[in-house]
This record gives structure tokens, C-alpha cells and sequence, in this order.
């Protein structure tokens, strides 16, 4: 008898889709497997010559391994969900991290103000809120990094100016 191989094929199998969401898992593994393969798949894959004993360990263990890979997968998906919460809300709300924010300020930056907004690459817009200024400064597309501060405070500070303003995300 080959179980050692199939159990390698069947680990594979199992294995390969962890790969896959949860539902699509669940989807593709449900019942046994005599359920899931033609008679013809069954016989080329020698699964017939198994006792009713083997067969039923065999299908257990593959439940066992679906089952696995879908709690991976939702536990994967659950955190990417997460991470992407905090990258889209970062500045709105207070994460608890202390690193900043690097982009790239689109179009021309030409000095602080009272009022002014920042766009950055990334799809966020920064108000100025206080009373800094850079005046006579021309850069385009500067890098810049927005720092949190205490109390929900936020600095804007371009690239290459020792001077950063206070700022509060609007988008």
C-alpha cells in the first residue's frame, strides 16, 4: 500500500489551499472524498484500495488540514483587514504608534501658513492649524514627514526645513 505517498499528495492539496480564502476552502472540501472525486480520480489516485478504516482517517486528517488553512486564512485576513484600517485612518484617530508618516507632498510646496493645505501622494489632506511659518521656500513634490505628537497633535515637516508645522488631517 502507498499511503505515505498520498498522504504527502493530500498535504500538498491541503497545504495549496491555504492559500485560498476561507469560504472558497470550505467550498472545495466538504464531505469526503469519495464526495469530491470522479470514481475515475478516486481509482488513478489508489484511494479504492484503502479499507473503509484508512479511508475514513484519511478524510478526517484532510478535514483536519482544511480546517487549519481556513482558520490561517481568516486569521490572515482579519489582521491585513486591520492594518488596512490603521494606514487609511492614521491621523484621524490615535493608534497608539509613534512613527511617522512618510509621503510625498503633491505639486509645489511653497512655505507654512496659517490655513494652508497639504496634499500628500498618498491620498491624505493636512490642514495647517497653527501659526509656523516658511516663507520664500519653493520645493516640488518634497518629501515630508508628519510626526504624532501629544494629545493628537500631528508636525508636518518637509524635507531638507529645520521648521514644522502643527496639522490636522482633513482627508
Amino acid at each position: 500500500m502507498k499511503l505515505p505517498r498520498l498522504a504527502v499528495l493530500f498535504a500538498f492539496t491541503a497545504l495549496s489551499l491555504s492559500a485560498l480564502s476561507s469560504a472558497h476552502a470550505q467550498r472545495t472540501v466538504t464531505g469526503n472524498l469519495q464526495e469530491q472525486m470522479s470514481e475515475t480520480e478516486f481509482k488513478a489516485a489508489g484511494l479504492d484500495k484503502l479499507s473503509a478504516q484508512e479511508l475514513a482517517a484519511l478524510n478526517n486528517w484532510l478535514q483536519g488540514k482544511v480546517e487549519q488553512a481556513t482558520s490561517v486564512a481568516l486569521e490572515q485576513a482579519r489582521e491585513e483587514g486591520r492594518q488596512e484600517v490603521i494606514v487609511k485612518n492614521r491621523g484621524f484617530y490615535d493608534f497608539g504608534s509613534s512613527e511617522p508618516i512618510r509621503s510625498r507632498m503633491t505639486g509645489e510646496f511653497t512655505g507654512f501658513g496659517k490655513g494652508r493645505q497639504f496634499s500628500l501622494d498618498n491620498g491624505q489632506i493636512w490642514e495647517q492649524i497653527d501659526d509656523a511659518s516658511a516663507a520664500g521656500v519653493r520645493k516640488q513634490t518634497p518629501d515630508v514627514r508628519i510626526t504624532p505628537g501629544l494629545m493628537g497633535v500631528w508636525y508636518l515637516q518637509v524635507d531638507g526645513l529645520n521648521t514644522r508645522a502643527k496639522v490636522r488631517r482633513t482627508k
